[in-house]
This record gives C-alpha cells, sequence and structure tokens, in this order.
C-alpha cells in the first residue's frame, strides 16, 4: 500500500465514524419506542423506559389499534399519500416541460412564484381552504385534501425538475422534432425516462411529507372514516386516555409504514440522488 493510498484511507475514517454516529441517532429512537411498544404498563413503570422486555406484551398495539380503527385510518393515509406522490409528480413534470423545455415567457418570475407558493406557512392557507372547500362542496373529504396537497406538492416538484430540465440537451430535443415527434411523444418518450431518476425521489419524498402532514388534515378531515393516521395520533393523544405502552404502540405504527415505504424504495432515491450528482 503506498503512502497515498494510506492517507486517503486514514481521511475516510472521521467521515464512516461520523456516518455511523448519525445513523445511531436516527436508529437509537426507533428502537426504544419499538421496545416500550411491547412492554406491559407494570413493567414499564417497574424497569423504565431503556430496559429490555422480559416478553412481547402485545395488548397495547391491539388496544389502540381498535381504539382508533387503525386500519381504515392506514387506509386513508395510504390512499391520499398515494394519490398525492402520483398526481404531484405528474403535475410537475408537465408543469417543468413547460417552463424548462419550452421556454415560457417570464420564466424566471414563474419559477419564482412557484419558490414562493412553496414557502408559504400553512396556517396562512387553513381558513381560505376551508372556506373553498366549503363552498365547493369538499369539505371533510379525501378528495379535498388530495387536492390541496397535489397543489402544494407540485409546486416544489415544479420548481426542481424545471431546474432540471432547463438543462436538458437541446439537441436531443430537436433531432426528436426533426424526426416528426411532436410535444407529447418528446416529453413522454424522452424527457421523461431521461428524468426517471428525479421523478422517482420526487415520489419518495411527495409520499412521506404527505403522510406526516397534520394540520390540514386535522381541519379538513373532522369525521373517523376520512382521518388520516397522524390526525388519529394527534387526537388520541389529546385525550390523555393512553399510558406510556400505549403511546409507543401509537407512535411505533404511525412511523412504520413510512419507514417501510422509504426501505423499500430507497434504491430509487440513492439512484436518484446519484444521477443528480453525476449531471
Amino acid at each position: 500500500m503506498s503512502a497515498r493510498t494510506a492517507v486517503a484511507a486514514l481521511r475516510r475514517w472521521p467521515v464512516l465514524l461520523a456516518l455511523c454516529l448519525a445513523a445511531l441517532f436516527m436508529v437509537v429512537p426507533f428502537a426504544v419506542v419499538a421496545l416500550n411498544a411491547v412492554k406491559s404498563p407494570a413493567e414499564y413503570s417497574r424497569n423504565g423506559p431503556l430496559s429490555l422486555p422480559h416478553g412481547l406484551y402485545l395488548d397495547g398495539l391491539r388496544d389502540f389499534w381498535q381504539r382508533v380503527d387503525y386500519g381504515r385510518k392506514l387506509a386513508n393515509s395510504l390512499l391520499i399519500s398515494g394519490s398525492v406522490a402520483v398526481l404531484a409528480a405528474v403535475l410537475s413534470v408537465l408543469n417543468a416541460y413547460a417552463i424548462g423545455i419550452g421556454r415560457v415567457r417570464g420564466r424566471t418570475w414563474v419559477l419564482a412564484f412557484f419558490v414562493l407558493a412553496n414557502m408559504l406557512p400553512q396556517e396562512a392557507l387553513v381558513y381560505p381552504l376551508y372556506y373553498l372547500s366549503k363552498q365547493a362542496g369538499l369539505y371533510d373529504t379525501r378528495l379535498s385534501v388530495v387536492i390541496v396537497f397535489t397543489v402544494i406538492q407540485a409546486a416544489f416538484g415544479t420548481y426542481l425538475l424545471a431546474s432540471v430540465l432547463g438543462r436538458f440537451p437541446r439537441e436531443i430535443v430537436e433531432a426528436a422534432r426533426i424526426d416528426g415527434a411532436n410535444a407529447w411523444q418528446v416529453l413522454w418518450r424522452i424527457v421523461v425516462p431521461v428524468s426517471r431518476p428525479t421523478i422517482g425521489v420526487l415520489l419518495v419524498f411527495f409520499f412521506v411529507w404527505t403522510w406526516n402532514e397534520f394540520l390540514l388534515p386535522l381541519v379538513m378531515l373532522i369525521s373517523n372514516d376520512n382521518q388520516t393516521v397522524s390526525v388519529a395520533l394527534g387526537v388520541l393523544q389529546g385525550q390523555r386516555l393512553m399510558d406510556a405502552t400505549m403511546t409507543n404502540a401509537a407512535a411505533l405504527l404511525g412511523v412504520l409504514p413510512a419507514v417501510v415505504f422509504f426501505l423499500v424504495f430507497q434504491r430509487t432515491l440513492t439512484r436518484g440522488i446519484a444521477a443528480g450528482a453525476v449531471k
């Protein structure tokens, strides 16, 4: 091993150590919640939150599942988050194609508008969205939340994709048009396949972001049949009817689907980030 190789290897050790520590800080809280979710209340009170469980106590998970009708809440969250992820990604692609490749007039101002829309606090949107949904007859429907978050997430997606497509090789587009491809064919057969890694990253982010939303679903969805997992968690904890074991069970069931989704699409996320770094 040469001296240069040894020095390079030594320089990588601090980075590796820092990454291991960061992973440890992220994994430990999740592990503590998972352990406390399968403890009995008596065991939790006797041994504390950091002790290992002596057995699997599943009554906390079962009681929380039944109390909030978790199956229905999970289905609502999956339906809303999945719909928003797909619709927002499609809308972002269409907008970014028009702005980045179509070169609409005032491109800079249009992008600035999308950035400004994405920076608006949700507290400022609560009453206008509540009023508009009431007038449109969509209040307390999952469709209203899907429409709202599709627009919100697409604002960020449009800004990101427009920046990427703004550097798309014009020669490829011109060659496709010379071969007789129309605008739709250029979009779906050339632009979308090349931008697939970035679109995959947006799909993952849109799903996780929508899953974690609380304020607007709390305002827009007031019936138990339409509420999401995050709203059910907040409402139930506000009632102060849960012990420590059930609280941890609720936290585990609330975050576990998003973690599973992230792990399933981890390769898509990594591929998209790597492609963006190469570009």
